[in-house]
């Protein structure tokens, strides 16, 4: 059963209903981007690749900014689902944005959104459809989940950010203090992403 949550995020309208579920072991990615390249409208999703997501705040930057995007006319993509994995990019190339952050052929990990731009799409018919539609294990939506599946140098290297990824010599620290200097680079690398984010937005 699909762990799909619906949020509403401040300044966009209630209607405007934010539906998202995060899968891992994903077993069939390939299926899934092809409906995307076929334009099947029964996927029109946002698919994020997980390992590229370093918190629920750093994936609902990028809702956020497609969203109002959306409701201005702004769109520089296909539909508002399209829109969201471009805004994720550090930079206005659409092709790299979806290679980068899209779902690919070997995806395991998976963030799915999708909108209520229409009043069709509810939150049980979203999770209706993925519960047929993915296979993989549902997880819930969280950042501790998705600092299980991220890939923080992947990561730095998208935004093209330098510093330490995850702590090296974990071993020789306690398990407080690992979890500690983990936390910092973590946030710092969030505030730096979201810096990026905002700034394309602006530009």
């Amino acid at each position: 059963m699909a762990q799909l949550q619906t949020l509403h995020l401040a300044h966009l309208p209630s209607s405007l209903e934010v539906h998202v579920g995060l899968f891992q072991h994903v077993r069939n990615a390939r299926f899934l981007r092809q409906q995307l390249l076929d334009g099947n409208g029964d996927f029109e999703y946002a698919f994020i690749d997980g390992e590229v997501i370093i918190s629920t705040t750093h994936a609902l930057a990028g809702v956020f900014r497609a969203a109002n995007d959306y409701r201005n006319g702004r769109l520089r993509s296909r539909n508002v689902h399209s829109e969201i994995v471009f805004a994720l990019g550090p930079n206005n190339n659409i092709a790299e944005s979806f290679r980068k952050f899209g779902i690919s052929d070997t995806t395991s990990s998976l963030l799915v959104i999708k909108l209520s731009t229409s009043p069709e799409i509810t939150h049980e018919s979203v999770k209706t459809h993925l519960e047929t539609a993915i296979q993989g294990e549902s997880i819930e939506f969280c950042d501790e989940n998705l600092a299980k599946l991220v890939d923080v140098a992947r990561v730095q290297k998208v935004y093209k950010l330098n510093g330490p990824a995850r702590p090296a010599g974990r071993k020789k620290q306690g398990a407080s203090d690992a979890v500690e200097i983990e936390a910092s680079v973590m946030s710092e690398l969030e505030m730096s992403i979201l810096g990026l984010i905002a700034l394309k937005g602006a530009t």
